[in-house]
């Protein structure tokens, strides 16, 4: 039998590890940082008693960060949860590929609230855009602990209507570098932005930067109705040479702020695998620069595609600080639903800088945890300060969190102390708790607030009864845990998950909740190991 070499995802971290960048590299050995991140690389095993072979060359870097699981916390100790919104769908593209390829994903590469968040859900719609949310509070028993409790908080976004739509600035910066040359990347880039570009109405308009070993204006903004003209240098463009994203970065911005609308949506789409090696490379210089940009008014969105070398860490932090969302778009129908189907939640802000905080009673809750949002939560302080960034909303679009609770006598995961503090009459004793919303309107730089109480109102005592969207986004949560490794999923199981989405696919016009299911199926057999090639 002949050697087989093969690939393993880096170890899984635990939840109080710092966070990690993963690179599943084959060379050179594992290095540690003398900072808190830790950079590691995947390790290469062999069958026993087989003979070995010379290693083959490095296969890929993919990096991601990879925060540890946020934990169940005591309510009387820590009775504010404040996190910020978050409407990335990355992780939820990068899963789907991995899979598709039968292989587990990277547990870093899986963000609970970007899978859950990546479906839509069917919560009432705001009727005006001066209060441009609704809240929708469900709870209902854990599927997976006996005597907890699942807290569902769901918001959805005011639809802008068409003829209400704002003028559209765009500039399209795209990375052409060598590393973009597979049909996966630059080619479908190409025809992922030729379907957006169909999109837009006559008043928007389009340039065009690219960059390799140096960055250029591909094309002067052009009006969108010129889409001949536009579909013309998207054309023209082939991919070579290193990745200076960074003068990429300035080129287009200067183009954004040269276009600039001040009625309008003014935006920077960054179409790249992340892979930034010429120029500023420092994702803190870089962040300073986009943070500085969201301040004049110009945004980021970040379009990844491709494996290999696919700098998640990186995208992230960029769409997280240019007031943007970050998509995966691994295949020619995520290119249609992120850039046709979702094409004004993609463009058009109608709030920025959401952030929810979560009050506890700790007459009802003895512990909670936030499922995903690790890399968004937030100090309790940052909530009431207008001057902390966090994340933006789109037209239209909703957006899902769950905790899970542990009810005061129910299972929790820690002892009760001698000297807890005496228990005290609160408001609202009844309630579990408080959820607080802050947003800013698109062109407000001061807060506005909404409020409402997780009341028993807004309670069922079987799982089965829960909301059918609760139950399908508790499945998605409960796939996603089992991913990175299944710390909190207590007995539930791929088996399980599937009865549940199964159970709650409700109305799927474009197949994505059947796309789910193959996937939860998919990973009930894909191995976490993979063949290198010789």
């Amino acid at each position: 039998m002949d050697a087989v070499t093969i690939r393993s995802s880096a170890p899984r971290p635990p939840a109080s590890a710092p966070p990690v960048i993963l690179q599943s590299v084959t060379t050179p050995p594992p290095v540690h940082a003398p900072s808190a991140e830790i950079v590691v690389s995947a390790v290469r095993l062999a069958r026993p008693g087989l003979p070995s072979f010379p290693p083959p060359p490095a296969v890929g870097r993919d990096r991601f960060v990879a925060p540890g699981q946020n934990p169940f916390r005591q309510v009387r100790q820590e009775p504010v949860s404040t996190f910020s919104i978050d409407i990335d769908t990355a992780s939820y593209g990068f899963v789907r590929a991995s899979l598709n390829r039968n292989v587990l994903p990277q547990p870093a590469a899986v963000r609970a609230e970007e899978m859950i968040n990546y479906f839509p859900y069917d919560y009432a719609a705001p009727t005006s855009s001066s209060r441009p949310f609704s809240s929708n509070i469900a709870v209902f028993p854990s599927p997976w602990t006996a005597g907890r409790k699942i807290v569902r908080i769901g918001i959805k976004g005011y639809a802008v209507r068409p003829a209400e739509r704002p003028r559209a600035n765009l500039v399209f910066l795209i990375d052409t570098s060598g590393s973009m040359q597979s049909p996966n990347k630059l080619p479908l880039l190409k025809q992922s932005l030729a379907m957006l570009v169909e999109q837009l109405g006559p008043r928007d308009r389009v340039a065009i930067v690219a960059y390799a070993g140096s960055a250029g204006t591909v094309l002067e903004p052009t009006p969108a109705s010129d889409k001949g003209r536009i579909l013309a240098a998207l054309d023209r463009l082939s991919a070579g040479g290193s990745t200076s994203g960074a003068e990429g970065i300035r080129q287009a911005y200067a183009l954004a702020q040269a276009g600039f609308d001040p009625r309008g949506v003014n935006r920077v789409m960054l179409a790249t695998d992340g892979d930034f090696n010429v120029g500023i490379t420092n994702p803190d210089a870089l962040k300073g620069f986009v943070e500085r940009e969201r301040g004049k008014g110009v945004f980021l969105s970040v379009l990844g595609f491709g494996m290999g070398n696919y700098n998640d860490a990186l995208m992230q932090v960029l769409a997280q600080n240019g007031n943007g969302a970050a998509a995966y778009i691994d295949t020619i129908g995520e290119a249609r639903k992120t850039l046709v189907e979702e094409a004004s939640s993609t463009l058009i802000p109608i709030a920025k800088d959401v952030k929810i905080q979560v009050e506890f009673n700790p007459a009802t809750v003895a512990e909670y945890r936030l499922i995903g949002y690790e890399t968004r939560m937030l100090a309790r302080e940052d909530f009431d300060n207008d001057r902390v960034d966090a994340g933006d909303v789109g037209s239209g679009q909703s957006v899902t969190a769950l905790y899970e609770i542990v009810p005061v006598g129910g299972p929790g995961t820690a002892g009760p102390l001698r000297y807890a503090p005496a228990k005290a009459a609160a408001p609202g004793a009844g309630e579990y708790g408080f959820v607080k919303i802050r947003y800013k309107l698109p062109k407000s730089e001061k807060s506005q607030l909404l409020s409402t109480p997780i009341d028993r109102t807004r309670e069922v005592t079987r799982f089965a009864d829960a909301p059918r969207d609760a139950r399908f986004a508790t499945g998605v949560a409960a796939f996603a845990d089992l991913l990175r490794g299944g710390k909190y999923s207590g007995s539930i199981d791929y088996d399980r998950v599937l009865e549940i989405v199964n159970a709650a696919r409700g109305d799927d016009p474009y197949g994505y909740r059947a796309e789910l299911v193959q996937l939860v199926r998919a990973a009930r057999t894909a191995p976490g190991l993979t063949p290198l090639e010789r």
